[in-house]
């Protein structure tokens, strides 16, 4: 992929960037002297999206004298695929998941940027060095590094809290509901992991029809009671009203919370996945230009150190690590401060290949007419 840099100073021309934090605000008129389109950029809710209003949405708006319609969704490719479709982009700039990005770039729904042309790092680095491996594609810029671990109630299980993946599926030590993101990942390579399977033969074992069945099996004693959630506080509300004892949960949205008042509940990072999001561009989009100067600006080294200091996520820049303070390095899900051994890196290029298929088996898995949901009703 051909990656064009220019020092971030140097990107006049998009008049978009802030060298360094100046308090000068940037002009709204593009190079062209026309007015720079309203853009809509799409994310996840939550404290995620406020770490992104404060890092850089707001930056940006001040920057260029312009607001931006901010809109939320719960991951997939699905409204992506609609919009396209339907010759009816309304979608600028959208954070997905890798995994996501590449399934819908593969699919010919995203634009292809690999020329965009992006700043140098803070410290000079130039801009292909300076992003961690996956975080340029051609379809897609780097957001952050982010990890799924798993939490517990601290009213549920005393001074003998779970403490490992396998904790998560021993109903018989650990009894009581539990609840899951409604989507195959990460639960199916918890399962394996928690039948002893090692990191590295995870997903040559997925690839099985009898890898998929081991998944499954050790899954079972999870489904009667099990609820689902889309949106990333749906954990921190089921795990504080008491409708589950065990709940997956983005990592850095469950610590932050667990800290909030009335909370009750514990973040264990054993057997933790590690993902990673991107910037993309609907395909179709009209405002290409302008959503390409967002990205500029939101994927610089300044704007990444800012928004993981108000939600402490990986920024996908080596140089936004010098800008961050102690405590935040110390918290971010790519930390050196914890161990490898418990952690897995997903593998979004195999997901993109195989989400489909197993999306299909774990739905039929969930429908399975035995499985009771909360008060006996059949979820």
């Amino acid at each position: 992929m051909s990656i064009t840099q220019r020092p971030l100073c140097g990107l006049l021309a998009s008049a978009l960037f802030l060298c360094g934090m100046s308090a000068s605000p940037l002009s709204a008129q593009d190079a062209g002297g026309g007015t720079i389109p309203n853009l809509t950029f799409t994310s996840w809710t939550g404290p995620y999206m406020r770490s992104q209003m404060l890092g850089f949405v707001r930056p940006y708006e001040a920057a260029t004298g312009q607001r931006l319609h901010v809109a939320h969704y719960n991951g997939g490719i699905d409204e992506i695929r609609d919009q396209v479709e339907s010759a009816n982009v309304i979608w600028d700039v959208v954070d997905l998941t890798q995994a996501d990005l590449l399934r819908a770039c593969d699919a010919g729904l995203l634009e292809d940027i690999s020329d965009i042309e992006l700043p140098d790092g803070s410290d000079g680095t130039p801009a292909a060095e300076d992003f961690v491996a996956g975080a340029l594609s051609p379809c897609g810029v780097g957001v952050i590094e982010w990890a799924t671990a798993f939490a517990y109630s601290g009213a549920a299980f005393g001074d003998s809290p779970p403490s490992g993946i396998a904790d998560f599926f021993d109903v018989e030590t650990y009894p009581g509901a539990r609840a899951i993101r409604n989507d195959p990942t990460v639960i199916m390579e918890w399962a394996l992991m928690a039948d002893g399977v090692a990191r590295d033969e995870v997903y040559p074992l997925l690839e099985t029809e009898e890898g998929v069945a081991r998944a499954f099996d050790v899954m079972e004693a999870i489904r009667p009671g099990l609820q689902l959630w889309s949106a990333g506080r749906e954990p921190v509300r089921l795990l504080n009203g008491g409708e589950v004892v065990l709940s997956s949960i983005w990592a850095t949205t469950g610590a932050t919370a667990a800290k909030e008042e009335g909370a009750d509940f514990a973040i264990v990072f054993d057997g933790r996945i590690l993902e990673m999001d991107l910037f993309g561009i609907p395909k179709g989009s009209r405002n290409k230009a302008a959503a390409l100067a967002f990205i500029r600006y939101a994927s610089s080294s300044t704007s990444l150190a800012q928004m993981v200091s108000h939600l402490p996520n990986g920024p996908t820049r080596k140089s936004s690590l010098a800008l961050l303070s102690e405590e935040v390095l110390a918290q971010i899900p790519n930390s050196p401060s914890y161990a490898d051994n418990l952690s897995l890196v997903s593998d979004a290029t195999w997901w993109a290949e195989h989400h489909a298929r197993l999306d299909e088996a774990f739905q039929a898995w969930l429908n399975k007419n035995d499985r009771q949901g909360p008060a006996g009703t059949t979820r």
